[in-house]
């Protein structure tokens, strides 16, 4: 199972949110890419990226971070938040960006994502709150569950589906892992847990079932919850 710690852009600084409230937006440092550097040096092979400004604008926001981020670091990057259209896929790729994460236009508009699956490495982003499909950073909740929009990218070649339970999103409360498993078996795709994970025991849980390919590592690692070192020594056994 491959562990993906994260780093959320807010006006150029990494915070973590708690529930997705931008106004419950922690920092934890000035300088991003001091942060991807240290997981580097921990042991990750991948970072987790989201531009928070770009989810609710819907364009990117954060672009001088991104790219010093991709300029300091050798890890792979997977990269979601306010991308919309091709053009800005292809510029993130251009810029080395390595997997692009489609979270509201996948609910808006499938076909395009399954288009965009064909010509470069996408992950989709399915957001849930009460099992619901949230959208445009968490703002809005569809009426479209969330187990039904994973089944709709079943045999789409979409790399990975990250989900994520909203309510449990930076409250340190315990991931999610029924609905992860409801994710992974309703699609079939490689699945990464988001939200709520704290420690080690977490991390065994989602192991135990060995159908979730990943999780996202957020405020577990900013609050010393979790030692991050340990954690990519044991999961890469």
């Amino acid at each position: 199972m491959e562990l993906f710690p994260a780093i959320d852009l807010k006006d150029g600084q990494a915070v973590r949110l708690t529930k997705g409230l931008m106004e419950s937006a922690k920092i934890y440092s000035n300088e991003p890419w001091q942060v991807a550097k240290r997981f580097e040096e921990l042991g990750s092979r991948w970072l987790h990226m989201v531009d928070l400004n770009g989810a609710f604008a819907g364009t990117p926001q954060n672009l001088a971070q991104i790219e010093k981020i991709r300029q300091s670091t050798q890890l792979k990057i997977e990269l979601g938040g306010g991308i919309r259209d091709e053009a800005t896929i292809r510029r993130y790729i251009d810029m080395g960006i390595d997997r692009i994460i489609l979270g509201s236009i996948a609910v808006k508009d499938p076909d395009f994502v399954k288009a965009m699956a064909q010509k470069y490495p996408i992950a989709v982003g399915i957001d849930a709150i009460d099992g619901f499909v949230a959208v445009e950073g968490w703002g809005e909740v569809s009426s479209m569950r969330a187990t039904e929009l994973a089944k709709a990218f079943a045999h789409a070649g979409v790399e990975a589906i990250i989900c994520t339970d909203v309510g449990r999103d930076g409250t340190l409360s315990g991931v999610n892992v029924d609905f992860t498993l409801s994710i992974a078996e309703a699609s079939g795709i490689a699945t990464i847990a988001s939200g709520g994970l704290r420690d080690f025991v977490d991390i065994e849980l989602l192991q135990s079932t060995q159908k979730i390919a990943g999780a996202i590592i957020g405020k577990a690692f900013y609050e010393g919850r979790l030692d991050l070192e340990m954690a990519f020594k044991v999961t890469t056994k």
